[in-house]
């Protein structure tokens, strides 16, 4: 058995033991935070590790699918009609945003994306009618997975875990497919692609609709989590720490994005409760991250890993007579 097959078993076990060895309740949520963040996480990295495409507007794809399921849920739908509808909106939202945004590429690209996200935090913060301002939409209770109420904090983490288990193995076939491939070729030579009869613009629109869909779920499992969406959902801070996640995990890699998205939850979310300056830790650890291992913590850590081992062999290699 490869060292790969036993630490993927070590982790699945890790996660699913969660609620057993988490002490109270409280843990548990900051669990399933982590996962559904993980997911909006790697539905960035589609597009900032493997496309070179950096976006500062994910949060409004987010809090667009969020929206649209507290919405339909409120004009009287069940959920699992409001979960369709918000996955539709959010994947055609999502098409709309690439159309906009790819007409251009770095700067430009992030720059269109910028604005795109502070149109839509515009809107969710006026339409008062549609969206409540700044009162938001309360939601009431939560959909029953095949059956199961998933009220409970235990039964809501095991849901999102289903979830994020699927997104993590969807995202693995999308890196490996030939699609993968030639998205990662348009980020290194779009040149070249284009010359040896690669469509670069399609390819590109079709790594965002699978980023969109990867971040429309994640958007409605944190609107169950929450019970609640506000336009701070879609602030530019939103897209902003995602896109730090994916960065000092490690762009590129699917492990990064899921370790990033734990480090700032984390923070957030325990280390806040202990230290009131929690923001000045969170910026201290980005900065040594970018200083110490520029690639990542996954991407460092291996590096420093492959150094250690290295050496290690070499010392025994010269300490033999």
């Amino acid at each position: 058995m490869s060292a790969r097959v036993i630490v993927l078993i070590f982790a699945a076990a890790l996660l699913l033991g969660v609620p057993y060895w988490v002490p109270g309740i409280y843990y548990i949520n900051v669990a399933s935070q982590i996962l559904f963040y993980a997911i909006f996480a790697l539905g960035l990295n589609v597009l900032v590790g493997y496309g070179g495409l950096v976006s500062l507007g994910h949060a409004g794809l987010f809090g667009i699918a969020g929206y649209a399921t507290g919405f339909m849920l409120q004009l009287g739908y069940g959920h699992s009609v409001a979960i369709a509808m918000a996955l539709v909106i959010g994947v055609t939202s999502m098409a709309v945003y690439a159309v906009l945004s790819l007409r251009s590429t770095g700067i430009g690209f992030i720059m269109i994306t910028l604005a795109l996200g502070q149109i839509l935090w515009g809107l969710a913060y006026r339409w008062i009618s549609l969206t409540g301002g700044d009162n938001g939409i309360n939601l009431h209770g939560r959909p029953a997975a095949f059956g199961f109420e998933v009220s409970s904090a235990n039964a809501f983490y095991y849901m999102t875990l289903v979830i994020f288990a699927i997104a993590v193995a969807a995202s693995t076939i999308f890196v490996r497919s030939p699609l993968g491939a030639a998205l990662m070729g348009t980020r290194d030579q779009p040149r070249r692609m284009n010359a040896l009869g690669y469509h670069v613009w399609a390819i590109r629109f079709w790594a965002c609709m699978f980023s969109g869909l990867l971040t429309a779920i994640s958007g409605i499992l944190f609107v169950y989590y929450t019970q609640f969406i506000s336009p701070q959902t879609l602030a530019l801070t939103s897209s902003a720490e995602v896109l730090l996640m994916v960065i000092s995990g490690g762009a590129g890699t699917l492990l990064g994005p899921i370790v990033g998205a734990a480090l700032v939850v984390i923070v957030k979310s325990v280390v806040s409760g202990f230290l009131e300056r929690w923001n000045m830790l969170l910026g201290a650890i980005f900065v040594a991250i970018v200083i110490l291992m520029p690639e990542g913590l996954v991407p460092g850590t291996a590096r420093l890993w492959r150094r250690a081992w290295r050496r290690a062999g070499t010392r025994k290699v010269e300490a033999k007579p």
